[in-house]
């Protein structure tokens, strides 16, 4: 099924883990439709803008599959609002920064990027639709616990 030109549901739900621990990852029809509106109101433009293959590392992710994984059941994954993305050759301080300042989106993070390495960590962005906040945030490693700081 094909969510936008360039996206299909199946990248979207993709997970190592879920197929090696034989978890059911398919979304609800309303997840299915917050993931078209992720592809169409990010995804695709930012395709479109680089001209350039996005790798989607995370999208949606099922309660169980949250579970296994460590990650939140309420996360916006779950709902199948949210993506982790890089484009190989882009600097994902560049990427995020396009999204930022061209795109409408509900929270934008540049996971652990450093800047002497520009392809480093990748970027999380949401999309909710009627309820997009503009959050734009940095994470890091301190003292060994994940910490956010807005960007300036």
């Amino acid at each position: 099924m094909n969510l936008t030109k360039n996206f299909s549901l199946s990248e979207l739900t993709k997970s190592q883990t879920a197929e090696r621990k034989g978890i059911d990852n398919t979304p609800s029809p309303e997840h299915q439709e917050n993931l078209k509106l992720l592809c169409t109101a990010i995804l695709q433009p930012v395709r479109d803008h680089f001209s350039k293959v996005v790798t989607i590392s995370s999208g949606y992710r099922s309660p169980e599959l949250c579970t296994a994984i460590g990650s939140k059941i309420t996360s916006q994954h779950a709902k199948g609002q949210a993506a982790d993305f890089e484009i190989f050759g882009v600097s994902n301080k560049a990427l995020a920064d396009y999204i930022d300042s061209e795109l409408h989106y509900d929270q934008l993070i540049l996971e652990y990027w450093n800047e002497s390495d520009p392809n480093s960590g990748w970027v999380h962005c949401s999309f909710s639709q009627g309820n997009n906040r503009k959050q734009y945030l940095k994470a890091f490693k301190s003292n060994g616990a994940t910490k956010y700081e807005p960007m300036v």
